[in-house]
């Protein structure tokens, strides 16, 4: 592991506001840069009352101003929802304005419900056209001909590093063969991780942008000076998900010491299996749990993400964890 970093859904905790949310995002990136993370990516949802940052790009833009060296991007932007000059265009301003410290990870998901789905996109179309759709963002980031009818304006000539990000196969076997970085979904999906990797790096083809394959994993993480305070305070982020899957997406709860009586056994079940690629605790066991996860997969990099409803609360586990994975990445 060469790097570690965080992955930020700017909640929003139940009695507070979106405003709120992407002030604590702030606060969280100025910490995370601090503490040594590489960079700070935000996630694209929407029609979800607990996630702030459904604007992406302009989540980030306030982010890098905020901040002043770590890399800030999209983990993701879900390109189905855009047209690529939008995005080349947005990324390309961002760079403009922040050079050398933009990221660009694209999902093919559609990061919300179907309804969701058709009015950001007002035409569904049948036929898949992420791969072409990634190559013609590419592009249109590129160092390109002047006199080209269509030129992304800031955009050309930034060259903003794009990634791939998949739960799937199918995310490893495009950033294999375009030659582009990956980020799987571990902290939710992990079902894939390792046979994902594995394709990824057996079928990896070199590019202008990337000599050898580099494998980013996704961890949930949640520490605490104790044990039984960081299962404590993950207990918002399993309710959270156990009422998104159960078709009841809200605020982010107030952590409960109880979690089984709030949550069906058959639905516990589901979602401890989701979020285990995770590490929770004090600092010895995140450690020892995250030493476990890097030597099964050995990333070239790990990102780690976690929501917990006290912010304070939730800065702390973010410094813990990157005491720890500056202890295994000098390992």
């Amino acid at each position: 592991m060469d790097a570690f970093s965080l992955l930020d859904l700017s909640p929003i905790p139940e009695g507070q506001t979106a405003r709120d949310a992407i002030l604590n995002s702030v606060s969280l990136a100025q910490a995370a840069e601090t503490a040594g993370y590489k960079r700070y990516w935000l996630a694209e949802h929407h029609n979800m009352p607990g996630i702030a940052s459904a604007a992406t790009s302009i989540v980030i833009a306030q982010i890098a101003a905020a901040t002043k060296t770590i890399r800030v991007g999209a983990g993701g932007i879900m390109l189905p929802n855009h047209a690529p000059l939008v995005i080349a265009e947005q990324f390309g301003t961002l760079a403009t304005l922040y050079p050398d410290r933009i990221d660009l990870g694209l999902g093919r998901a559609p990061g919300s419900d179907m309804a969701t789905a058709r009015a950001l996109r007002r035409h569904m179309a049948p036929e898949d056209s992420f791969p072409q759709d990634v190559q013609e963002l590419i592009g249109y980031l590129a160092d390109g001909d002047d006199t080209a009818p269509v030129r992304a304006i800031p955009g050309q000539g930034t060259n903003v590093p794009v990634w791939i990000l998949g739960s799937s196969l199918y995310g490893a076997q495009l950033a294999a063969y375009l030659g582009l970085p990956y980020a799987f979904a571990s902290h939710f999906a992990p079902d894939m991780l390792e046979q994902a990797l594995h394709i990824y790096r057996s079928t990896f083809q070199p590019s202008s942008t990337l000599e050898k394959p580099h494998a980013m994993l996704a961890a949930g993480v949640c520490a605490a000076p104790s044990d039984e305070e960081a299962a404590f305070l993950r207990s918002s982020q399993i309710l959270a998900f156990a009422r998104l899957r159960t078709g009841r997406p809200g605020p982010l709860p107030l952590p409960v010491n109880d979690i089984e009586a709030h949550v069906p056994a058959p639905v516990m079940q589901g979602v401890n299996h989701a979020l285990s690629c995770s590490a929770t605790g004090a600092p010895d066991s995140v450690y020892r749990q995250l030493d476990e996860i890097i030597t099964r997969y050995q990333p070239d990099e790990i990102m780690v993400t976690g929501m917990i409803h006290d912010h304070a609360a939730r800065v702390r586990s973010f410094q813990l964890a990157a005491d720890i994975l500056k202890s295994l990445r000098a390992v």
